[in-house]
């Protein structure tokens, strides 16, 4: 839910919620948003800011409204028409803007690669705060599914998924639970199963209903 979200660009706690995503609840009610000058006086509630898929699809590159950049857009159309180019990347770091986010991205960039040789497309991302305990394991879940889809509209292989990690932390009142999750074997690894998506898909109406996890058992 919350990458489908990131995808289409929207930036309210609600719409995250309707595709049972509630990640970002705490993020919209916390009393330092609450309190931004750039979160007062709208109307609109639930509003969280230039958050990450926002930056992705709406990079503004002058007065407000009136210039920006779609990255995801561009990176698409550079993968099919420049496929070994070393500039298909995409940001959400924007100092410019930092101030006017819930939360600035954690995760905040990522790339990708095109093996010609072997048509496999890898991704690599940037975090620079990293719970390893609950984040993490989302972030490399969230990506890979990024580059299955990705992988899938563009006509290329998945590869491999790499993250480059800074500030990688447990948190204390994670202790017990990270204790007794080292304690248990590792289950059999589901398997991702995409419906009706293909070259003529545009990533940002992909449904969660096309999206499946075969034998997932946490």
């Amino acid at each position: 839910g919350e990458l489908l979200i990131f995808l289409q660009g929207l930036d309210n706690v609600k719409d995250f919620q309707a595709l049972g995503c509630n990640v970002w609840d705490a993020n919209a009610q916390a009393d330092y948003w609450l309190k931004n000058p750039h979160y007062l006086g709208r109307e609109e509630e639930g509003y969280l800011g230039r958050i990450y898929g926002v930056q992705w699809r709406d990079w503004r590159t002058g007065p407000e409204f009136y210039a920006y950049v779609d990255q995801l857009e561009n990176l698409i159309s550079e993968i099919r028409t420049n496929p070994t180019s070393r500039r298909l990347l995409v940001t959400a770091w924007n100092p410019a803007e930092l101030h006017q986010m819930a939360l600035p991205p954690c995760h905040y960039s990522w790339q990708v690669i095109i093996e010609q040789e072997t048509g496999k497309m890898h991704l690599f991302w940037n975090q620079r705060s990293c719970d390893v305990f609950l984040g993490v394991p989302f972030n490399i879940a969230s990506y890979a599914l990024l580059l299955s889809l990705l992988a899938r509209i563009t006509g290329y292989t998945p590869g491999t998924v790499t993250g480059f990690l800074a500030d990688v932390h447990i948190y204390e009142n994670h202790l017990e639970q990270v204790q007794e999750q080292l304690s248990r074997q590792p289950g059999t690894l589901p398997s991702l199963e995409l419906f009706s998506i293909d070259s003529s898909t545009q990533l940002w109406y992909i449904e969660p209903d096309q999206i499946k996890l075969n034998n997932y058992t946490p």
